[in-house]
């Protein structure tokens, strides 16, 4: 899938879901963040923002649960255009290059590359273009139709009768009171909701991340074993095959999900026992990719790690 279907896709797929969202270990936006709508950027927010997103991708930030108010504008311009599409073809242009360097032995099979897969191999930025990128979006006039702009992806058209949650009509609007100003659009922040996140999962409709997916095609023309590392839960396990093969993923060795023993895991550990388990198998784990921290480091690391942009979340 090339850049422009991505584009495509994120426009096409990002009115499929409205839900409410609820408290959860991962936040998103949290906060009280409130904006007019034709706010910008001040010179001084976006040298920040970008100096915060620098922070954030080489972890110099630690753990963080929060997007600074004054970057959300900043974050949700960046996922949303140009920018973000760039980084990643960047990160797995290097990926490519060290995978090239090593002798696959073609003999044994045991020449491994390990992938996450949200935000990694499937993009779900319909998911959080349709939920505003962590704030509700209200108006206070009612409104048959709501226009979500979502930056370079053009205008998503979402209908009031899709929005069963807040966000979508006027009347459902959860987070506060509307602006009395008539017409402004008013922003809220909106908490990461598992529930509502399973529910678009269950629809199997994430993009591939453009990238990635050039890179995935690359490494199995290689000849490397590809597994997949996902703190996805095993009931998932269906959907999430279902969603990689639409996405044009496919021939993987083995693929990771969250079981009973795994619940309440950090995601280091559990993703430091996974890859520990193909080391005891003998497997060489030559290069790792993934867009959180805790995909990349513990235990049983793999020779090179990529980390993959994303300043929307970060997950321990």
């Amino acid at each position: 899938m090339d850049c422009c279907k991505f584009l495509l896709a994120i426009s096409l797929h990002s009115f499929l879901i409205s839900h409410a969202f609820s408290q959860s270990v991962i936040q998103i936006f949290p906060g009280r963040i409130e904006f007019t709508g034709d706010r910008k950027i001040r010179a001084g927010d976006e040298l920040y923002c970008d100096s915060w997103r620098f922070s954030v991708e080489t972890n110099d930030a630690g753990e963080w649960d929060s997007v600074p108010s004054r970057c959300v504008e900043f974050v949700q311009k960046y996922m949303t255009g140009e920018h973000y599409l760039s980084d990643s073809e960047i990160v797995s242009g290097y990926a490519l290059k060290h995978a090239k360097s090593v002798n696959v032995s073609a003999g044994d099979g045991k020449d491994a590359w390990v992938f996450d897969i949200d935000e990694t191999l499937l993009s779900n930025l319909p998911y959080y273009a349709a939920h505003g990128f962590g704030y509700f979006v209200f108006f206070s006039e009612p409104l048959d139709w709501i226009s979500l702009f979502v930056g370079s992806y053009g205008v998503v058209i979402l209908p009031q009768a899709l929005g069963s949650g807040p966000g979508f009509g006027a009347q459902q609007t959860l987070c506060g009171a509307p602006n009395q100003q008539s017409g402004a659009v008013r922003h809220r922040s909106e908490i990461f909701n598992e529930d509502a996140f399973d529910e678009w999962v269950d629809l199997a409709k994430a993009p591939a991340l453009p990238a990635s997916l050039t890179f995935y095609k690359e490494l199995k023309q290689l000849g490397f074993k590809i597994f997949l590392l996902t703190g996805r839960n095993e009931f998932q396990r269906n959907t999430t095959e279902k969603n990689l093969l639409f996405a044009g993923y496919s021939d993987w060795k083995k693929l990771f999900l969250r079981g009973p023993s795994d619940q309440g895991k950090p995601a280091t550990v559990y993703k430091s026992e996974k890859r520990l388990e193909l080391v005891n198998e003998g497997y060489r784990i030559h290069g790792s990719s993934g867009d959180q921290w805790s995909d990349l480091l513990g235990f049983a690391k793999a020779e090179r790690s990529f980390k993959l942009p994303n300043p929307m979340y970060y997950i321990a």
